[in-house]
């Protein structure tokens, strides 16, 4: 197995398996397949979101299965708000936006951990409104102001 640590995460995830007992430990899901299903479904959704290098960055740092998930998806021709997120995955998983909320920020705040500050910031100057909030950071500014900026 390649070893896929990111060099400033000592703690990252080194398998499929380390990931999914890490999303099952924050999330608190009873089985690991629960946790598999969520991590499966938050990554498709994230990699709808995601387009050029920060999405390959991503894939990089991720187990083979997650870059899959990740990457298997075209990206969407029209990115969603970090709500629009959360409340496209409760419709395509059939739970409701409180479960989906609580999936999204589990799946989102073991991958920030795992990715590291530098690649997590780049991702979310990308993404559009309340996905800060969604990897566990403060969205400080709105959007329009970090652009000007």
């Amino acid at each position: 197995m390649i070893d896929q640590r990111h060099p400033d995460c000592p703690d990252a995830a080194e398998t499929f398996e380390a990931l999914l007992a890490k999303v099952r430990y924050e999330g608190a899901y009873p089985t690991r397949e629960q946790a598999q299903e969520v991590v499966l479904q938050v990554l498709a959704l994230l990699g709808r979101q995601l387009t050029g290098e920060e999405r390959v960055a991503l894939a990089a740092q991720l187990p083979l299965e997650a870059a899959l998930a990740l990457t298997g998806q075209a990206p969407a021709t029209e990115q969603l708000s970090g709500w629009g997120f959360v409340k496209d995955l409760a419709r395509r998983s059939g739970t409701t936006p409180a479960v989906a909320r609580w999936n999204t920020g589990t799946v989102f705040c073991v991958l920030a951990q795992l990715i590291g500050p530098d690649l997590l910031d780049r991702i979310l100057e990308q993404l559009p409104e309340g996905y800060a909030l969604l990897f566990g950071r403060p969205e400080l500014r709105p959007r329009q102001q970090r652009q000007a900026a």
